[in-house]
């Protein structure tokens, strides 16, 4: 077991590693929150029990998708970078924002069988204004394009080798 712990942390590490060099080089946010869990997801699960790569992509993508769509009509503008005061229209717009991305993205991936958690956390993201504009969004479905292609390239490099 302490085996597939490091083999697990090494191989998260890397996935999320390759992105963080993207991001440090473009200066852009090609790492967020939620692709730290979506990295561990794809380095725990052991050959044959992995979740779909399209889960895993289609999920973030629904959930950047709504997470913009809610905070445009809802909040745009409002962004949660400190706690708007007490009883605020601004909060308010906020919360609502962020209650219908997750309650949207919980149904569309449902919907898509794309049921991915992280996405949750990335439709909030998007959602409460923290990388809410159309770039923000491309780049988020960039990076999660990119964790699972390096995942599988890794898995492909190894062969038959179970690298966790």
């Amino acid at each position: 077991m302490q085996r597939r712990g490091l083999e697990t942390g090494l191989a998260a590490g890397l996935l999320f590693a390759t992105l963080g060099v993207v991001a440090w080089a473009t200066g852009r946010a090609f790492i967020f929150p939620s692709l730290g869990p979506s990295a561990f997801v794809l380095a725990f699960e052991r050959r044959g029990a992995q979740p779909r790569p399209s889960r895993v992509v289609v999920g973030h993508l629904v959930g950047a998708v709504v997470g913009f769509l809610s905070y445009a009509l809802v909040a745009s503008g409002v962004t949660l970078t400190a706690s708007p005061p007490p009883v605020s229209v601004d909060g308010l717009r906020l919360v609502t924002s962020g209650v219908v991305s997750v309650a949207a993205t919980s149904w569309g991936m449902v919907k898509t069988d794309a049921v991915h958690p992280p996405a949750c956390a990335t439709t909030l993201i998007v959602s409460l204004g923290l990388l809410s504009t159309a770039v923000d969004v491309g780049i988020i479905v960039v990076s999660v394009v990119a964790l699972v292609a390096v995942h599988r390239g890794v898995e492909s490099a190894v062969g038959g080798v179970n690298v966790r």
